[in-house]
């Protein structure tokens, strides 16, 4: 009756087998290290004779490096402290300069045949390992200005190519385009027109003071795209950003309709990423205003078609009001030294549609001057009476505005910067994309390394003291029953480990939270079993007939149990955030393995020590 097939015994084996080398990579310390990573986004690839070149800067410099292998895209270099850790970050990049991101990193100890079996550690969340938190409000205000202003472009270009001539195109409201005709025919063909290129705007036609107008609305839910479109652009803007920084296992996520977490383990300056994520910044192209240039300069008026501006000596320049291209026709952006010059610039490399542009207005205007200005907008939030403001600041530098000696297509070079540093945050920004909206800092948190062990020890004490206060609970209430629902919870414990460290989740203090709660929840199951067989052994069972039905009927009630709180974690995790998650997935997967060892695993060990023996009495 209670006898275990042959098959039992051998899931069984692999149900430890697979907890106790999945879970094993935990118990190995991880190490100081530094890693050299491949920029994709400008094809550059890490390879054997980087590897040897990083290898000799470390020896050259008296870095003693523990090891050092390439693997993933990745050069890591396993080092003895965490001054050599610092150094050697140092050495690499001033020796391979903006090319290679280098980034500090702890590298993991684990032996490599576990490695190899696809064994690593569970990643470490903030608050265990230190680091910086970021929640960025994305300005969708400003997301929806920049979209409306593409549909004037849009709009104006259409109307240019086909030739259809109007008074004006402009905005009447935020989400409002107007465009104003002398004949109907006219106003009709862009109609048309418009019906059949911007389906996702609401148009209609009317006559107003003797003129003919076409009116072009967006509707809320192209609006809701806009938005929407705005916060995943954002969101890859930033990863770009952060992997230009180096950042190892860096945590991005969107938090609501309209802001972004970012979590930054490891990070020890968190000055230099808090200015790199925080910026919009992008670079616009325009021609140089110079048939107006002196009146506009002796009368300080300035025409229609122009704007006034300045370079960074205040010196003031008019610049011609269309737009030639911007930065989001980057391409690849890098520093260096001008080879005649011997000055710092930024070397561009724009897209098709750019360079075919450059290429005809360059060709056009030889001996004439073309302006890059810079562009930032500063978003800060400030209180005021109480409430939350926030205060947008845009910076419009002219950075050079040399003469065109030749026609440029693909490539030009920005000149007129002031230093190194600066040439190299411009490339990075440039090179990653320039936000799709402003986002602004809300909350900022940092923790410190010392916190991070000190949460990580308290967060083990808290496991293991609830999980030694239920083994020495059950051994003596329920005696070899009860020890073999303790080997259940400990095996179910290095399970939970064992799927997260395989699915390479974060591991943060709700998740320890999730653990401890799982630790009590486990032996539920086993006592709702346990008491069924007391039950029955008072009804006059035998014992191998009380075992059999005590296992059977508590299998609904186990499972009606566990799934009441499993929907409930599902419900978590759906509609929580960041730390909330972290508790629901732990929560959820100690819930599954508890079921699994509670009822297969328990049933095994009990059939195993009774199942071949004649009873009179049960150790429960």
């Amino acid at each position: 009756m209670n006898r275990n097939p042959v098959w039992k015994y051998l899931v069984l084996v692999l149900i430890v087998a697979f907890g106790a080398i999945y879970a094993a990579p935990n118990l190995f310390q991880a190490a100081p290290g530094v890693q050299v990573i491949a920029d994709t986004s400008r094809n550059v690839r890490v390879d054997q004779e980087l590897l040897g070149r990083v290898s000799r800067l470390l020896e050259s410099n008296d870095i003693q490096t523990q090891s050092i292998d390439l693997s993933g895209g990745k050069i890591r270099a396993r080092l003895a402290s965490e001054q050599d850790q610092s150094k050697a970050r140092d050495v690499l990049r001033d020796s391979l300069g903006n090319l290679y991101p280098v980034a500090l990193a702890d590298l993991p100890t684990t032996p490599s045949w576990l490695q190899s079996m696809g064994g690593a550690p569970m990643y470490l969340g903030l608050d265990l390992r230190g680091g910086v938190h970021f929640l960025l409000q994305v300005d969708m205000d400003e997301a929806e200005r920049k979209a409306s202003a593409a549909y004037v472009q849009d709009i104006r270009k259409l109307l240019r190519e086909n030739k259809l001539f109007n008074e004006g195109t402009s905005k009447t409201s935020p989400s409002t385009i107007t465009v104003r005709f002398k004949k109907e025919e006219l106003r009709d063909k862009a109609l048309n027109l418009a019906l059949n290129q911007f389906r996702e705007l609401e148009i209609n036609d009317s006559e107003r003071n003797g003129k003919f107008v076409l009116t072009l609305s967006i509707t809320e839910r192209a609006v809701a795209e806009i938005r929407k479109s705005a916060l995943k652009k954002n969101i890859e803007a930033l990863r770009n950003r952060i992997d230009q920084l180096g950042v190892s296992e860096p945590v991005i996520q969107q938090q609501g309709t309209d802001r972004i977490v970012v979590q930054l383990p490891g990070v020890k300056d968190p000055a230099e990423a808090k200015k790199i994520l925080g910026k919009t910044a992008t670079l616009e192209v325009r021609m140089v205003d110079e048939e107006n240039a002196l009146e506009s300069s002796v009368r300080g008026r300035v025409p229609a078609g122009s704007q006034r501006y300045f370079f960074r000596d205040k010196t003031p320049i008019l610049l011609k009001k269309r737009l030639l291209y911007s930065g989001d026709n980057i391409v690849d952006a890098s520093a260096g030294i001008d080879s005649q010059g011997g000055g710092q610039v930024v070397s561009i490399t724009l897209d098709g549609k750019a360079s075919s542009i450059n290429s005809d207005v360059t060709g056009k205007n030889i001996g004439k001057r073309m302006a890059v200005v810079y562009v930032e907008i500063l978003n800060e939030a400030k209180l005021v009476n109480g409430k939350e403001v926030v205060v947008k600041k845009r910076i419009e530098e002219v950075i050079t505005a040399p003469v065109i000696r030749d026609q440029l297509g693909k490539r030009f070079q920005i000149t007129g910067l002031n230093n190194p540093g600066e040439a190299q945050s411009l490339a990075l920004l440039l090179r990653a994309g320039s936000l799709a909206a402003p986002v602004y800092i809300v909350e900022e948190r940092t923790v410190g390394p010392s916190l991070g062990a000190e949460n990580i020890e308290k967060g083990f004490k808290s496991v293991l003291y609830g999980f030694l206060a239920v083994l020495v609970f059950m051994v003596i209430y329920y005696r070899l029953f009860g020890t073999v629902a303790s080997f259940a919870l400990c095996l179910n414990l290095v399970i939970i480990v064992a799927v997260l460290s395989l699915l390479q989740a974060t591991l943060t203090l709700p998740g320890v939270a999730g653990m401890v709660l799982t630790v009590g929840m486990a032996v539920d199951a086993n006592v709702l079993i346990f008491e069924r067989i007391r039950e029955e052994i008072k009804a006059g069972s035998s014992p191998q007939l009380a075992i059999h039905r005590g296992y059977d009927n508590a299998f609904s009630t186990i499972i009606d149990a566990n799934l009441t709180t499993l929907i409930a974690a599902l419900v978590l995790f759906n509609f929580g955030t960041g730390p909330i998650q972290g508790f629901a997935i732990t929560l959820s997967i100690g819930i599954l393995t508890s079921m699994l060892t509670a009822i297969f695993v328990s049933r095994i060990l009990v059939n195993l020590f009774y199942g071949k023996r004649r009873l009179d009495t049960l150790a429960i």
